[in-house]
């Protein structure tokens, strides 16, 4: 199955307008307890979040994983950092990578693929405003089209 294929739990819509997406890589996730549950109850925010190199291991920071509402206390920290399984190489291009001025590591989505829960990771390099504006007005442009063409469609 290709990398970001599989029942979507959650999405970084943000991460697309605030950064230019150079590349994606799939990893996994360590979880604990409860964790999983929740994922599944679609209870996880990627909004604020974002991934680091430290000591040799890809870190996830700022996902947000409510607690199981049917956990007792064995519920964990909805904020807690979160190791990324990658590859021995592929850290280390990352790490490579984001030394450069500009780049940082965002997650894109959270998925379950064959019953594991997988991040898309995604190389960013950030947006001026004007990036955005641009990228707003290519984004309308496109809808009109698309809109133009249904109502020929119609007729």
């Amino acid at each position: 199955m290709p990398k970001g294929v599989g029942k979507v739990v959650a999405q970084n819509k943000k991460a697309y307008h605030d950064y230019f997406i150079e590349e994606t890589y799939e990893a996994g996730i360590v979880l604990q307890g409860t964790e999983i549950k929740s994922i599944r109850a679609g209870k996880v925010n990627l909004k604020d979040a974002y991934a680091r190199i430290q000591n040799g291991e890809a870190i996830l920071f700022g996902m947000h994983v409510s607690p199981y509402e049917q956990g007792n206390i064995f519920n964990h920290d909805p904020l807690r950092t979160r190791k990324l399984l990658l590859h021995k190489r592929e850290i280390n291009k990352l790490l490579g990578e984001t030394k450069e001025a500009g780049y940082a590591l965002v997650p894109l989505k959270l998925y379950l693929k064959n019953g594991f829960c997988k991040v898309l990771i995604g190389l960013a390099k950030g947006k001026k405003n004007y990036d955005k504006r641009e990228s707003l007005k290519q984004k309308e442009a496109k809808r009109e089209i698309e809109r133009a063409f249904r109502d020929r469609q119609k007729m």
